[in-house]
């Protein structure tokens, strides 16, 4: 048994049973993919997957009952390497962090930019997605550090972290009617056209409820990922828009006014999220703390694995 025969069954896994994409994958060629599976499963005395032909087209419930054992060692392989990696070259390597738009466009440049300079060295790659996607990349162990506000908190596995709250507001074009409004309402704003976030990207869930709960139902005449888009429409008189408060800068975006409307809408709370029992440099550490103040190493660690990243 090697470390590329789990690599494989990993691989075949994500793939659907597509071996020619788990050879393109691992770079490597689909009769050789074959072979390390046939020899695994000779070796283990058991089939792995089920087979039509030449296709596999699922697990045996022998394969079903080694897959977690397979991540497993797989992750602890990994943590072999960043350790050594750790104590070799402590302000080198890479840093993977998956989080949606809003959280790369608005929350994070100003821990980024703190973070390089201190380790300029470390390569910082952010990959954007849906809170779905963020999930997968973490369980696939692709990103290191997770970031979003919805999902992350729900899924087995995980450690979860609060980084900050926040809330929505109402942003409109220069000399919208609701402009002359001196306490706005949620029926006020029901009138008009809406354009805000897609379901499940930046507390639309919370937004849907707080309509519903006054017996609401707001005409969103537009939706999309990230904030640049919505106040894009805003500003071509479309609607009115529904944002997070952070994604309105009032030196940029002069065609249009954040209205006063914090009493309408209940906090977000934005959260980091990390696989369980995987081994973090110590710059993955010191970028959570930029993050938030008490999120020390100390702290993380004991919610990772207790003892296990001393």
């Amino acid at each position: 048994m090697n470390l590329q025969q789990l690599r494989i069954i990993r691989e075949t896994l994500r793939c659907n049973f597509n071996l020619t994409e788990v050879a393109q994958r691992l770079f490597t060629s689909q009769s050789g993919v074959s072979k390390h599976i046939k020899d695994l499963e000779d070796e283990l005395g058991v089939e792995l997957f089920l087979r039509k032909g030449k296709r596999l087209t699922g697990l045996t419930h022998p394969g079903q009952g080694i897959v977690k054992y397979v991540e497993r060692m797989l992750g602890d392989a990994t943590n072999i390497k960043n350790l050594a990696e750790h104590f070799s070259a402590q302000d080198t390597g890479e840093l993977i962090l998956a989080t949606t738009h809003t959280q790369a466009r608005y929350a994070l440049p100003p821990v980024v930019a703190k973070f390089k300079q201190t380790y300029p060295r470390v390569h910082l790659k952010l990959l954007q997605g849906s809170p779905e996607e963020i999930i997968k990349l973490l369980l696939n162990g692709e990103a290191d550090i997770g970031i979003a506000t919805e999902a992350l908190n729900d899924v087995e596995g995980f450690a979860v972290f609060p980084f900050y709250s926040w809330q929505h507001a109402v942003v409109a074009p220069q000399n919208h009617p609701l402009c002359a409004v001196q306490k706005l309402t949620l029926a006020d704003i029901a009138q008009y056209p809406i354009i805000t976030y897609h379901e499940g990207f930046t507390g639309r869930a919370k937004l849907d409820q707080t309509f519903q709960a006054a017996n609401l139902k707001p005409d969103i005449v537009l939706s999309a990922l990230d904030a640049d888009v919505i106040k894009t429409y805003v500003e071509l008189g479309m609607g009115i828009g529904i944002i997070a408060a952070v994604a309105f800068d009032s030196q940029k975006d002069t065609a249009l006014i954040k209205l006063n409307s914090e009493h309408l809408f209940t906090s977000n709370l934005t959260r980091i999220a990390l696989r369980k029992n995987q081994y973090l440099r110590g710059f993955a550490y010191h970028f959570m703390e930029l993050c938030s103040a008490d999120l020390t190493e100390a702290a993380i660690g004991e919610k990772l694995s207790p003892g296990d990243n001393d």
